[in-house]
């Protein structure tokens, strides 16, 4: 892989500020910094750069530089389309600081919640499909009946909970008030008598027993176990797993054929993917060595059990495909124009809200963060963050598509890491003298 120097870019006002949805955990175990082994350094690792030989657009390379040495991240992968054209594909810095492993554009990184959206649009697949309708209760599809009537503490709000809801998280649960019910693997394994760490259908029996943090519909609150819940209603409806489901009815008729599940411990990594590096140790969750200590990527949760809301890995180039996808909603190949409509729709305003104001710019559709810019204009995105992990896939009002992917979400100087890099987008974004007009993506088919 080639070394070169890399010139720093000059900064440019973001378009879109994040919001504070796309963190799957909250910040843990961020003290102290990533350990470099002998011979890497920061300066070394961000003059790697691998775009399979493939032309690139110089501020995404020199934002990549950039970004490595000032925030000592292992390795990133940026990709951006624009009018359904690849114009950037590469990979910096390193994907394992063991082997010295380089990271490409086909890399696979976990990108936490932004399988959010990927769940949506299984969702609206299942609603296309005439298999359920997005005012349908949740538990309607759910097949917990038997759970339901052994429940002795069932809040009866349940039965109010809408698919629609869960999308929007507006489900009812809150993490700020109460707790996240996908982190709570180890507890409740304890309460169902099973082996930690509590699967994803485990955690829906355990949360029966718990009481909604507000009525359905009623505001929101950003809810990893209603996508969890969401999860399971595609497996329900599809009688197979809600991974199978997705890769054949969504990822495969936009070509993409990577994407899979990941697994929480090393000896789950395929190949191809990246290793991912956070600071500090956290207890393990595995029954075989519970509580012991182990580096937060590595069994501190259970990914598998996240696989609606958190659980994909997929390179940027994966991630490309399935955003432009929607750039002209009239040829999507996996939806409707109705239901892509649908997706992007303003859920009602907050049962206490002031009729009489403005409607705010920023709001959570089906799946997405959105941003009015004017007139019918709108950016379109998500976050995903988890120890080892921060990832971003922007739609931007202007058919430009962003995706980045690091193997950590630590950097020494800032705690808003996935906020920099998406400024940092587009700026380079804005460094563009001509965008290209060829195609790269038939050179990753």
């Amino acid at each position: 892989m080639a070394f070169g120097q890399v010139p720093e870019p000059d900064g440019v006002p973001a378009t879109v500020n994040l919001a504070a949805a796309g963190a799957d955990e909250p910040a843990t175990g961020e003290a102290g910094a990533i350990s470099w082994p002998e011979g890497f350094t920061a300066e070394r690792v961000a003059q790697r750069r691998d775009s399979a030989a493939q032309p690139t657009l110089e501020p995404f390379d020199r934002l990549a530089a950039k970004l490595i040495r000032e925030h000592h991240l292992p390795g990133l992968a940026i990709a951006v389309t624009d009018a359904g054209r690849l114009v950037h594909a590469c990979g910096y810095g390193c994907g394992d600081l063991t082997t010295g492993e380089g990271v490409k554009a086909t890399s696979l990184f976990r990108i936490a919640s932004v399988s959010k959206p990927i769940t949506a649009v299984a969702m609206l697949r299942c609603v296309d499909q005439q298999r359920l309708r997005l005012d349908d209760p949740v538990t309607q599809h759910l097949a917990v009946d038997a759970e339901f009537a052994a429940a002795e503490s069932l809040d009866p709000r349940w039965r109010a909970v809408r698919i629609e809801h869960l999308l929007q998280h507006r489900g009812g649960w809150d993490r700020e008030a109460s707790f996240d019910a996908m982190f709570q693997s180890v507890r409740f394994a304890k309460q169902l008598g099973i082996e930690s760490p509590a699967g994803a259908r485990d955690t829906i029996r355990a949360m029966l027993t718990q009481p909604l943090d507000f009525d359905p519909g009623a505001r929101y609150a950003y809810s990893n176990f209603g996508y969890n819940l969401l999860g399971r209603v595609i497996e329900n409806l599809s009688g197979e797993t809600y991974e199978s489901y997705v890769r054949r009815q969504v990822l495969e008729p936009l070509g993409i054929t990577a994407m899979r599940i990941g697994a929480t411990r090393r000896a789950g990594r395929v190949p191809g993917e990246v290793a991912y590096y956070h600071p500090g140790e956290s207890d393990s969750v595995f029954a075989e060595n519970l509580g012991a200590a182990v580096p937060h990527p590595y069994g501190g949760w259970h990914l598998e059990a996240m696989d609606a809301h958190g659980g994909w890995i997929a390179s940027v180039i994966d991630l490309a495909k399935f955003a432009r996808a929607f750039d002209d909603p009239a040829a999507c190949p996996v939806l409707s124009q109705a239901s892509i409509d649908c997706m992007y729709r303003r859920p009602p305003p907050a049962a206490d809200a002031d009729p009489t104001a403005e409607p705010p710019a920023v709001y959570y559709s089906l799946g997405w963060n959105n941003r009015h810019v004017r007139d019918d204009r709108y950016n379109r995105w998500h976050v995903g963050s988890l120890p080892g992990t921060t990832a971003i896939l922007i739609r931007r009002h202007d058919g430009k598509n962003f995706i980045a992917l690091v193997n950590t979400r630590h950097s020494p100087i800032t705690k808003d890491l996935a906020g920099i890099v998406d400024r940092s987008l587009h700026a380079a974004a804005a460094e563009v003298e001509s965008w290209p007009t060829a195609d790269l993506f038939s050179a990753y088919d």
